[in-house]
């Protein structure tokens, strides 16, 4: 059974924790399962502001009771992991286990460089790696420990057609594809999603228990195919790009697109 989610931007108009904890509330009250933020230092306007996306969790999981949450993705190479371990062990408590851990490379270069890191793929691609291996040995380790057992939900991204960022997700808990060649405003072919799912499946042996998101715009058209081609979490994108926060909260009061 697909579940439905609001993918939330952290920048710009949406760059305002009170305003981001405001639409969870929204979509847990109109029956949305999950809510789903980004997570950025810096955005390519610098003018705009860029919430805390890990302050901002809090306060959603404070304020509502039954869905998913996350921030997808988690740039872990350019953080401390026995602290987002701490954080993320303290989420997880704090929703009483809703917690959803995504964890990429990030897509800004300046969000390492302007901050002293190396913003090398092959570097950051290692750092990912390791850092979650130590998250969950941290996650077994310090205490409190988070409520999900055997641990928080993992969730890597993916770029296809390149392989290697699938390859890592088919190690965890689930696989939120994006593509070369479609976006915003270019929705992929279902065909061309099922794909992803045939080499997940290829790297898995078996997808049971194994989530695939997909982010994008129901009104596309699409949702039934790729859920009939294994996606398990639709993620309704809400940005500026399709109208800001009046299109996001209209769309949220709408109700999900079951």
């Amino acid at each position: 059974m697909v579940r439905f989610a609001i993918g939330l931007p952290n920048v710009g108009e949406f760059g305002d924790p009170t305003l981001l904890t405001e639409l969870a509330v929204a979509a847990e009250e109109h029956g949305w399962d999950g809510v789903y933020l980004w997570d950025h230092l810096l955005y390519h306007d610098p003018g705009w502001p860029v919430a805390n996306p890990t302050v901002t969790l809090s306060a959603i999981a404070a304020r509502t009771h039954r869905i998913r949450l996350g921030i997808l993705m988690t740039a872990l190479p350019r953080r401390r992991v026995q602290t987002v371990a701490k954080e993320t062990a303290a989420l997880d408590r704090l929703s009483a286990g809703r917690l959803v851990f995504g964890a990429g490379l990030g897509s800004m270069d300046t969000e390492y460089t302007d901050f002293g890191e190396d913003p090398d793929l092959k570097t950051r691609a290692a750092k990912l790696d390791r850092g979650l291996d130590d998250l969950t040995e941290l996650w077994q380790r310090l205490l409190p420990q988070p409520v999900q057992r055997p641990r928080v939900p993992i969730w890597c991204p993916g770029r296809w057609p390149t392989r290697a960022g699938f390859r890592r997700a088919a190690r965890w808990d689930g696989a939120m594809p994006t593509f070369h060649q479609y976006g915003q405003d270019r929705p992929v072919p279902p065909p061309e999603f099922a794909q992803v799912v045939d080499f997940l499946t290829e790297q898995r042996g078996s997808l049971d228990g194994y989530d695939i998101a997909l982010e994008g715009r129901a009104a596309d058209g699409h949702v039934e195919a790729y859920t009939a081609a294994g996606m398990t979490w639709w993620i309704e994108a809400m940005g500026w790009w399709r109208g800001g926060v009046q299109d996001a909260l209209a769309t949220i009061t709408a109700g999900p697109p079951r």
